[in-house]
């Protein structure tokens, strides 16, 4: 299996590079507000004693300028893992030189070599630059599902 070399798994070090990578994807989401991510959350949440997310990162002349942080999902119907994509970023000046589509090759060798079964993610109804970008790797998308959410208030007051 080959890999490419401007994709490997995030470190220590690089946390504060991939804070700013989340603070952009939040602005270019249009939804900057909702950000709150600190440096000391997301370096617990990859390397502290007991890590439930996981980071790849794609280099440019040994810059972070991309990321793919995920974690694992559980198909009861499949009976096995599987890998859920909660961010793809490249930094704009870095698009189009095929780092978002070596991020999702690794996690794609990931799920190939745990023998996981899914590689999913969500994308936001009006990006479609992201959109056709998926189409073209043959992505499929499951509009007969609709995400819901519950944060703030409303997560408060059901768990009370």
């Amino acid at each position: 299996m080959q890999t490419d070399n401007r994709i490997r798994r995030a470190r220590p070090d690089d946390v504060p590079a991939l804070v700013e990578l989340v603070y952009a994807l939040a602005e270019y989401e249009r939804a900057p507000q909702e950000c709150h991510l600190t440096a000391d959350q997301l370096h617990i949440a990859l390397f502290g004693d007991s890590p439930a997310v996981f980071c790849h990162v794609a280099e440019h002349e040994g810059e972070v300028v991309g990321c793919a942080i995920w974690f694992l999902s559980f198909s009861t119907w499949r009976g096995v893992h599987g890998i859920y994509l909660e961010d793809l970023f490249v930094r704009p000046e870095s698009r189009g030189t095929g780092l978002g589509k070596a991020l999702l090759k690794a996690l794609a060798q990931e799920c190939v070599q745990n023998n996981y079964e899914r590689l999913e993610w969500s994308v936001l109804n009006w990006n479609t630059p992201a959109i056709n970008f998926y189409n073209s790797l043959s992505a499929k998308p499951q509009d007969e599902w609709t995400i819901y959410r519950l944060t703030d208030e409303p997560l408060k007051t059901l768990g009370s």
